[in-house]
């Protein structure tokens, strides 16, 4: 199983090498298509017209558009990104300090959907055949069209404003003091042992990872609850039953075994679509991740932000998709006999 593994793995990492050119490249020629002249930006609003023609000189943006991709190429293989326009930063710190915050909320948003998802899916094939059946239909329906900047808002306004039972802004509240070891807040404040600092951090978090979770969580329940249908409909499903074995036994040890599979590919491309899809719930909560970085670069045509970033999230899809493949591997035994 290891070598099968192994072996994925190998496959799947040379196959990123040239997607990760191609996006590179896309996002390189379609940000200097744009009517924006970077060295413009980077100088005080009363240079000269000299001035900008020697800045774009320096940054080489008088040459040839493959050269530039080439030497923006070259220096991204030595580990240099780039220098931001608004911030004067080195876009690999600026990411690197945004980078963990989106991380922890991408991942706990994932555990939220994902035990949403298995305990309603699993609701939902319980209740099949009966009225609580078209209720909780209709339901889930009705979740899955609500965005998730939408239950940003609504959890907002309920439990920050109305209510005020938990923060919404920020990271930490005003006189917590930030440890900084791995740049994960919550790992970082258990290994220095400020456990108030984990827990205020957590609560900064429970908002928009529901938010995030609740808007996921109701196509995994459709999907398992589909899957689980067609798993029960196969023939060791009912010689299952012959053999006089529970029907929480079988749920738990043939269909659910069975079921989930498709259920995990769904998470996986789901996984892939929230760490990118973060950047309005953590505008709604001044939440310090990468989204705000984004919008930020965005908003004052920050263009090595942009690149950096863009590059940095197709990575963590590249990423999320190996894992995902392997865990499949893992999970069905069928694909390790090709």
């Amino acid at each position: 199983m290891f070598a099968t593994i192994a072996n994925l793995l190998v496959k799947r990492v040379l196959t990123a090498i040239p997607i990760l050119l191609v996006v590179s490249a896309l996002h390189f020629c379609i940000l200097r298509i744009l009517p924006v002249d970077p060295a413009a930006m980077s100088l005080p609003p009363n240079a000269t017209v000299q001035e900008i023609e020697a800045m774009r000189t320096e940054m080489g943006l008088d040459r040839p558009l493959y050269e530039q991709y080439g030497i923006w190429l070259n220096q991204l293989l030595h580990g240099d990104i780039g220098r931001s326009i608004h911030f004067r930063q080195d876009v690999t710190s600026l990411i690197g300090g945004t980078l963990p915050a989106t991380i922890e909320l991408a991942v706990i948003a994932m555990m939220v959907a994902t035990v949403f998802g298995l305990a309603g899916g699993l609701f939902l094939f319980y209740v099949r055949g009966t009225r609580a059946e078209a209720v909780m239909d209709f339901i889930s329906i009705l979740l899955l069209s609500l965005p998730e900047f939408l239950w940003s808002l609504f959890l907002l306004l309920i439990f920050g404003v109305f209510f005020e039972i938990l923060p919404f802004t920020g990271r930490l509240s005003p006189g917590f003091e930030r440890p900084v070891v791995t740049g994960f807040l919550l790992i970082d404040s258990l290994v220095t042992g400020n456990i108030s600092t984990f827990f205020n951090a957590l609560e900064h978090m429970i908002l928009p990872c529901l938010a995030l979770g609740i808007a996921l969580s109701p196509s995994l329940m459709r999907v398992l609850r589909s899957s689980l249908l067609d798993a029960y409909q196969d023939d060791y499903i009912q010689q299952a039953r012959l053999r006089g074995l529970s029907e929480k036994r079988i749920l738990i040890r043939h269909g659910l075994k069975n079921a989930i599979l498709p259920t995990l590919s769904l998470m996986g491309v789901q996984f892939g679509f929230l760490f990118g899809g973060t950047l309005l719930v953590e505008i709604i909560y001044s939440y310090p991740g990468m989204g705000n970085l984004m919008v930020d670069a965005i908003r004052n045509a920050d263009l090595p932000i942009i690149q950096g970033a863009g590059l940095t999230y197709c990575i963590a899809v590249l990423v999320i998709s190996i894992v995902v493949d392997s865990l499949y591997l893992i999970l069905n035994p069928k694909l390790r006999m090709r």
